[in-house]
């Protein structure tokens, strides 16, 4: 998949408002602050293609990107810390649950957590609907350049147990900050993608 091929193709605020096209779709997900957008931008090695907030919640629509004409990347709301009123929130919570309602429009899901932090209860609730589609998920670990070594181990295992993780569901240490795991990241999602 060649990630320079890429375009925005919609920004979905409607439930019946989803593309149709029969293109395997690669779902990230993750709270407003723990830098969903940065994951993507550093994935497609662009520097503001989906776009980073200073403020925690930008995204407040379900964006679709093409790429290469070979599968979707969708970036989900964010949940959690951002700064919007309930019934907002309550508006972006409608709509992730439109979108899992078709499981089988998931190919593969991507939850992104904070490696610093143990995982918060949402975390833990986006964990559960990966899990319900029956596809394959794996979790991204942002911000391990933010930890010391000796931290990595015992913080992925953290993350491992809170999320209640099987075997066969990897937890990838990442920093979007300094492109760590970025390899491991798009081996995985090729290999969704085949």
């Amino acid at each position: 998949m060649n990630l320079q091929n890429v375009e925005f193709v919609t920004s979905v605020a409607k439930p019946n408002t989803f593309p149709v096209e029969g293109l395997p779709q690669i779902a990230f997900a993750g709270k407003s602050n723990v830098g969903k957008s940065s994951v993507l931008n550093c994935l497609l090695r662009r520097k503001n293609f989906a776009r980073v907030g200073q403020k925690p919640g930008k995204t407040a629509h379900i964006n679709f990107f093409r790429v290469d004409n070979q599968a979707f990347f969708v970036d989900l709301p964010g949940y959690g810390y951002a700064q919007v009123s309930a019934s907002e929130k309550e508006r972006w919570g409608r709509l992730t649950q439109a979108y899992f309602a078709q499981p089988d429009r998931i190919t593969l899901g991507v939850l992104i957590v904070d490696a610093r932090h143990k995982p918060t209860a949402l975390d833990v609730v986006m964990a559960d609907l990966f899990r319900s589609t029956e596809r394959p998920f794996f979790v991204v670990a942002n911000k391990l350049d933010k930890l010391k070594k000796s931290e990595v181990e015992p913080n992925m295992a953290c993350i491992r147990e809170t999320l209640r993780l099987d075997e066969k569901t990897p937890v990838l240490p990442f920093s979007a900050e300094k492109g760590t795991g970025r390899d491991a990241l798009l081996t995985a999602i090729n290999h969704a993608g085949q």
